[in-house]
């Protein structure tokens, strides 16, 4: 132990834990990090060497005893059925099945999607609901053979503190010099501060702000393996980490169909993982992410306020020096096209990626740190109770060039150091001075892209300065940028002509002299033809013949959609396995349409069907559906024969069979198995026709 180690066990006597007892375990198992924590902090709460190796041997023997690795969820259950019931850790899912008409717990290990819970677990912790929570849980065997589930939640203990003193938090830390205070919260985190610089230092508190500060837009683009996604996947049970995939509104922030607000309603952070492979299905949810990253609220049918902060991470593939330089490309490259320059204009810190270090064994700290839940539970509280913005626009002074947000968002940046560094009490003048020149380049560097993509001088005046405490004005400058002609006075090209011409209009001049680089080669833009009116859809009537490929529904349907927003199947044989798999590629196809909000199946079933499986997986399929805002009803006429599809817009499409036209594979590991394009066919006929108006 050294002086900070012992300062720190004294002072917060029971909230610490060594984080090499962490890394050791750690390696060992998927675990996030706070709840092996949990369980160090009950085990190895001493400094006694004999202490903490008894229990590292206890924390091992609960995890082997009571972690539920994925590939032995049979074994787990097994355990239950046989003793009755037994204590899980687990992150533990709910999720309201209407069909059924209660709430189901999923939990994610134990492989079990039908466990009961009691209201007040999901009542008292609304994160069971949005997200999952990792818990201690007690699983019971339900013995009651007319029950349609095996097992129950007896008891869950939530993986967090029950209480937190922000008063005792802030007492300690006025025990510690302001360097001090920040090789504390390194540590915490698992770092070791002597191995790194004042301005790494300061990169990995910056990583820190959008967990402190609400509504704080954070982006981090530069090589992988830097851990970029660490801070917001397992540092804290506040943030949750969208890894790529598909971004909905439904999901992030307003579920119509269900009542519900989506991510940013139960979470302190929504972090975005390679952001350059999020999927944007509808341009509506780009817009409500401009109106909450903006000022924390959106209207979709009902106004909704909420404090989540929004991070994203995600690699550039180029380096940094050929970007800065090069009159094509920009520091935002990697973000989807759907990102504009509005989306771009809400960062207020763009933290230079290509600075970290990357991962290694090297910079892990073997002495003492906060428990992460603890630090974590600093943070949220001062995310949810605390506001030192207007602390900072008291104190701060900035240049002519800082305009709106610029200001919001420099002045966000240095309220988020003060909670970190200072929560409570002022800094010095000069530790002051160091946040608000931090945050002046990191949203500097924002501007600078945004200036580069423009082709007038909307946001031009990039030398964004701050006046010191003797009232100099200091111009702050991004290192990687500050020589490179092609950012600081970027090429003004006529984007929509595609031509060479060129227009040179310095924003603002740099004195700074020039390296002479390679240009990365520009590319020519084609001159693009103008556009065709597209056909006006004609009534078909053909026959798909017997061995015939080439069709999907997709094909079929999906010209006829236009403008629809709801659609209606009558399909008698939507009963067995494989019928229910053709209606769900039937329905992946028709909301790729953005406007289709609403299915309704109309279906049959006879005395051989599994009544009670078929309305198990319509209802999977139903759940699944109203994640992404789309709502299907299902409704069932016994005496039912015909096959139709209804469109809203007034296009009818008949299929003779139905939707269950194609022939069985001859092998499940064939060609035609997943793309229904390549599977040979029945014959059919398909009649497309517009109905008349009533």
């Amino acid at each position: 132990m050294d002086t900070l180690d012992k300062k720190l066990t004294s002072i917060f006597d029971g909230k610490v834990v060594r984080k090499d007892l962490l890394h050791r375990i750690k390696k060992g198992t998927n675990v996030p990090t706070f709840v092996l924590e949990f369980l160090l902090a009950r085990y190895c709460a001493s400094d006694d060497i004999a202490e903490i190796q008894a229990g590292l041997e206890a924390v091992l023997e609960t995890l082997q005893d009571n972690y539920v690795r994925p590939n032995e969820a049979n074994k787990a259950q097994s355990k239950v059925a046989t003793k009755g019931k037994y204590r899980f850790i687990d992150k533990v899912h709910v999720n309201y099945v209407e069909n059924d008409r209660r709430h189901w717990a999923a939990l994610e290990n134990f492989d079990s999607r039908r466990v009961a819970i009691s209201e007040k677990f999901y009542r008292d912790h609304d994160r069971l609901l949005q997200g999952g929570l990792w818990a201690e849980v007690t699983i019971a065997y339900n013995e009651i053979e007319d029950d349609d589930y095996a097992f129950y939640i007896e008891d869950l203990r939530p993986i967090q503190l029950s209480r937190f003193d922000f008063e005792r938090y802030c007492e300690g830390r006025n025990e510690f010099s302001r360097n001090e205070w920040l090789d504390v919260v390194l540590r915490s985190v698992g770092l070791e501060p002597s191995k790194l610089s004042q301005r790494v230092k300061m990169h990995f508190i910056a990583r820190l702000m959008p967990l402190v500060e609400p509504n704080y837009n954070f982006i981090e683009l530069g090589p992988r393996g830097t851990g970029k996604s660490y801070f917001f996947s397992e540092f804290s049970p506040y943030s949750t980490l969208v890894s790529g995939g598909q971004a909905t509104k439904a999901t992030l922030f307003y579920n119509n169909q269900r009542k519900k607000i989506g991510l940013v309603g139960f979470w302190d952070t929504v972090a975005f993982d390679e952001v350059g492979g999020i999927k944007v299905k509808d341009q509506d949810t780009i817009q409500i992410m401009k109106d909450f990253m903006a000022n924390g609220r959106f209207s979709r049918g009902v106004e909704v306020i909420a404090d989540a902060s929004m991070a994203f991470v995600g690699n550039l593939d180029l380096s940094v020096e050929q970007i800065v330089n090069s009159e094509v490309y920009d520091l935002f490259q990697p973000l989807p096209k759907e990102f504009d320059l509005a989306v771009m204009d809400r960062f207020a810190c763009y933290l230079p990626g290509w600075e970290m270090p990357k991962n290694s064994s090297d910079f892990l700290t073997n002495n003492y740190g906060f428990i992460t839940d603890y630090i974590a539970e600093a943070f949220h509280y001062q995310l949810k109770q605390t506001n030192r913005y207007q602390e900072v626009s008291k104190r701060i002074r900035l240049g002519a060039s800082v305009e709106g947000r610029d200001e919001k968002g420099i002045k966000k940046t240095v309220a988020a150091f003060l909670k970190i560094l200072h929560p409570t009490g002022s800094p010095s003048d000069e530790e002051f001075e160091e946040y608000v020149a931090y945050a002046v380049e990191t949203r500097r560097r924002v501007k600078e892209q945004m200036n580069k993509r423009k082709s007038d001088d909307e946001f031009a005046k990039i030398n964004l300065s701050y006046l010191d405490s003797k009232g100099q004005e200091i111009v702050v400058y991004c290192p990687e940028s500050k020589l490179a002609h092609a950012t600081q006075v970027p090429a003004r090209r006529d984007i929509h002509a595609g031509g060479n011409k060129q227009e040179t209009q310095p924003p603002q001049k740099t004195t700074a002299t020039v390296p002479t680089v390679t240009k990365l080669p520009l590319v020519e833009a084609k001159e693009s033809s103008p556009e065709l009116p597209l056909p006006e859809l004609q009534e078909q009537h053909f026959t798909i013949h017997y061995g015939a490929t080439g069709y999907n529904y997709e094909s079929i349907i999906n010209p006829y959609l236009e403008g629809a927003k709801s659609v209606e199947i009558e399909d008698p044989y939507i009963r067995v396995t494989h019928q229910i798999q053709n209606f769900v590629r039937f329905c992946e196809a028709i909301i790729k349409t953005p406007s289709v909000r609403k299915i309704t199946l109309i279906t049959s079933y006879d005395d051989e069907t599994d009544v009670k499986e078929m309305a198990s997986r319509l209802g999977e399929l139903k759940q699944s559906l109203l994640e992404l805002d789309i709502a299907l009803d299902v409704k069932v006429n016994e005496h039912m024969h015909d096959r139709e599809i209804r469109i809203d817009n007034g296009w009818t499409v008949k299929i003779g069979r139905g939707l269950d036209f194609f022939q069985k594979p001859d092998s499940w590991f064939g060609v035609g198995v997943n793309d229904l394009m390549l599977r040979k066919c029945l014959e059919t006929k398909v009649d497309i026709f517009k109905r008349s108006s009533q």
